[in-house]
């Protein structure tokens, strides 16, 4: 009997492929990530096996935060310039920066309650409510809160620039101000205001989306950015939600490592929205 299928190799044939072999003169792979600093990050303090995952974890959500952050920046620059069009595909990449943030909470669960009381006390009083680009992140999308910069007074760096973050409009106040710019009546109390304080809903911005929404073919753009904001909330909070489950699953109701409640304080945050009119407006639809 003939064959038919071609005998299979134990290896890659590499021999017609021009692979640069020697790399002595030339930028690595390894050099260009600098992957010695970052793969000798992880530092465990104790010798439980777990805790290389709890620290991997935490890092990796800082880089994507990290990304986001250079996203939102991005997007908020045209926003300003009233240019639209580029922040549909960076939004749309912030989503799915979102998605692959919410599913790490499902690698982390994997922890038991045992395995993470056998280095906890190894953090001290180290925990995420100090992540500073987390709060970040937080003033860049809306949610002003001058308390939560105090943590941060041991270290100046992060300090400051939280603060210019506090001081600085946030991504909503951007796009309200483009309404406003586009026509729309609102009131100088909603887009020149201090931005440090807490975004208070406004009813002359509600009759303002309602009327993108009602005529979206004409206000296309402002349409598509409504709903890509609507979108990074509603993915917020889905992050919040599986954060108090997987906080909840492992440690149960004792108090966070930076001294919050843990899952009474994180259950705080539950019903905020950055962009509460986007949300009250379906309603009225």
């Amino acid at each position: 009997m003939s064959e038919t299928n071609p005998p299979s190799r134990p290896f890659v044939d590499l021999s017609d492929e021009p692979v640069f072999w020697d790399l002595t003169e030339s930028l690595s792979y390894r050099q260009y990530l600098h992957l010695d600093r970052l793969l000798d990050a992880q530092r465990p303090l104790s010798y439980q096996h777990d805790e290389m995952l709890f620290i991997m974890i935490h890092q990796v959500a800082e880089l994507w935060m990290k990304l986001w952050l250079h996203e939102l920046t991005a997007t908020m620059d045209c926003v300003r310039r009233d240019d639209l069009g580029p922040t549909f595909k960076m939004l749309a990449r912030v989503s799915t920066i979102q998605q692959q943030l919410l599913q790490s909470w499902d690698v982390l669960a994997t922890i038991t309650p045992s395995d993470y009381s056998a280095f906890r006390n190894s953090l001290g009083k180290a925990s995420g409510f100090q992540s500073c680009q987390y709060r970040q992140l937080e003033f860049l999308i809306g949610n002003k809160n001058a308390d939560m910069i105090k943590v941060f007074r041991s270290d100046p760096e992060s300090y400051e620039l939280l603060e210019r973050a506090l001081r600085a409009p946030s991504l909503y106040d951007e796009a309200l101000r483009l309404l406003s710019r586009r026509g729309f009546d609102l009131p100088p109390e909603v887009v020149d205001r201090d931005f440090s304080q807490p975004y208070q809903a406004s009813k002359a911005v509600a009759a303002a989306w309602l009327s993108v929404y009602h005529n979206a073919e004409k206000e296309w753009e402002l349409y598509q950015l409504a709903e890509r904001l609507t979108d990074l909330d509603y993915k917020f909070q889905l992050w919040r939600f599986a954060h108090v489950k997987t906080v909840e699953r492992i440690i149960g109701y004792k108090r966070g490592t930076g001294g919050t409640g843990g899952v009474s304080y994180l259950t705080k945050a539950l019903e905020l929205k950055f962009f509460p009119e986007l949300w009250t407006i379906r309603t009225s639809m």
